[in-house]
């Protein structure tokens, strides 16, 4: 076992690379393994001499950048705990979480931020001329993330483990022998951080995208001749509603893994994917921040379990009832898994309780199913299930089969209270820009019910809708499903 500090591995690919050699770039924002090692120092002698150190945790709001990358190493060298927030959250939920954390210090790229929650700006520790070697100290936990954006309650999700990789265990996420990736998400996301930080450890330059742009992806992926990349399924939807002389104007053909993950992947956007690409080329993965089970499945599997996310990896799996009963094989129920590292041993929370049944089995509250030979689907999360007339709605089959029609470029649905129904299945729809360039008609409702009626059953059809032409979807390509349907009840109270 060859145990390397994660604060090292900007030396670590200095050495391989040369110092000089570049490890980040965003655009014109272009560091050097040289340089991500000395800035990291020069925060890490900075952050200690202010008395951080293990066990602090550290909330950073700062945008895609060389300078998140460069507090993260700073903080692993001291063993804090690096907890990334994304720098877009409202003061007032940032507050909350920053309340939850007990952050030890906060650090924001936001003037604003700065000055009414005493955060630190971005370029702390700069000044200081101090690059004597520090070692780095292990700590027990190597991240925090922050959850609870669909319920409203904010909570933390503690990473334990070393700040260090082991060599000789690596994921499989299907780098490529050598050359960049290409990393289109938010580092306050979980994947992308992981993802990222793991290519630097094996030596992969990282280029990220300040925010995601469809074209910009493609002509980055033609460029650099990108072998692999990942994205959540609102990219590649974006990406797909390119116009196809766009689309046409980018080598692609480099591209030999691209994953998907974070979001429910619609079938037909799926299916377009493995039909552009090719089904050995497209991967996904499902799993939480906690860890407590992963789901991984190459299109060619894909192509035979359609709607599957994979088979767990790592971790036993149970379907159950609200009873706790396991459910028969097909049947819809609440997803419980163990992971093979035991009960307890992948995640810890900050400001929620942890939900498990008998035998050490927890639940990140994703409802779903699994077939005859172990492939897992999921139905929705457990707190966006609506009940409507006595039956169950799950929001991202709808969703899915809103998105494909042509004129959606996203879609959310949620619960809203119904004197008849208790609850009516209402969609908020975000309408494709440009629909002229595309030769498509503005969406109503009624095409959009007629639309639906091939694709889903009457009473998941929405009774009720709203056109909008702002994002549903955050750049990790989460929506925060609690905030808009308390947005409309709200609305409806004042009305």
């Amino acid at each position: 076992m060859a145990i390397i500090m994660l604060a090292d591995i900007p030396a670590r690919g200095g050495a391989r690379h040369g110092r000089d050699a570049w490890a980040i770039r965003h655009g014109d924002d272009v560091i050097t393994w040289g340089e991500l090692a000395d800035r990291a120092l020069r925060r890490a002698h900075a952050l200690r001499n202010r008395g951080l150190g293990v066990g602090d945790l550290v909330t950073l709001a700062l945008p895609n950048g060389s300078q998140i990358y460069e507090w993260l190493f700073a903080l692993w060298r001291i063993g804090a705990t690096p907890h990334v927030v994304s720098y877009r959250l409202p003061e007032s939920e940032l507050r909350a979480i920053i309340e939850v954390a007990k952050s030890a210090m906060v650090v924001a790229s936001d003037p604003q931020l700065q000055s009414s929650l005493g955060a630190f700006a971005a370029d702390l520790g700069m000044d200081c001329d101090d690059l004597s070697p520090l070692e780095p100290v292990l700590a027990d936990n190597w991240k925090a993330m922050s959850s609870g954006g669909s319920t409203g309650r904010p909570k933390i999700i503690v990473a334990p483990g070393p700040n260090a990789f082991d060599d000789e265990k690596k994921p499989p996420l299907r780098f490529p022998a050598e050359g960049p990736i290409l990393a289109t998400g938010p580092i306050y996301h979980n994947m992308p951080m992981t993802t990222n930080l793991q290519a630097l450890f094996e030596g992969h330059p990282v280029i990220g995208m300040e925010r995601f742009d469809p074209e910009e992806a493609l002509r980055l992926i033609d460029e650099h001749a990108i072998a692999w990349t990942s994205f959540v399924p609102t990219m590649m939807m974006r990406i797909s509603r390119l116009p196809e002389a766009v689309r046409s104007k980018y080598d692609v053909t480099s591209l030999k893994t691209v994953w998907h993950w974070a979001a429910p992947m619609p079938a037909e956007l799926k299916q377009e994917w493995i039909d552009w690409l090719g089904p050995e080329t497209i991967w996904e993965l499902y799993g939480g921040t906690e860890g407590i089970v992963t789901a991984i499945l190459n299109g060619t599997e894909w192509l035979e379990h359609r709607g599957s996310v994979g088979r767990a990896v790592g971790s036993e799996i149970k379907i159950v009832d609200d009873e706790g009963t396991e459910v028969p094989q097909g049947e819809i129920g609440e997803i419980f898994a163990l992971p093979a590292s035991g009960a307890g041993s992948t995640y810890s929370y900050i400001g929620a309780e942890r939900r498990t049944i008998a035998g050490g089995f927890e639940t990140i509250g994703d409802f779903g199913w699994m077939d005859d030979e172990g492939y897992l689907y999921i139905a929705d999360r457990r707190t966006d299930m609506i009940v409507s007339g006595g039956a169950n709605v799950f929001p991202a089959e709808v969703e899915g089969a809103l998105m494909a029609h042509p004129a959606v470029a996203e879609a959310v649905v949620i619960g809203l209270p119904d004197s008849d129904l208790g609850a009516r299945v209402h969609a908020i729809v975000q309408v494709v820009e440009d629909l002229e360039a595309h030769g498509l008609d503005e969406p109503d409702s009624e095409t959009l019910v007629a639309f639906l009626r091939e694709r889903i059953v009457t009473y998941k059809i929405p009774r009720s809708f709203e056109f909008t032409r702002q994002r549903l979807r955050d750049d990790a390509g989460k929506v925060r499903r609690q905030q808009l349907r308390e947005d409309r009840l709200t609305q409806a109270a004042v009305s």
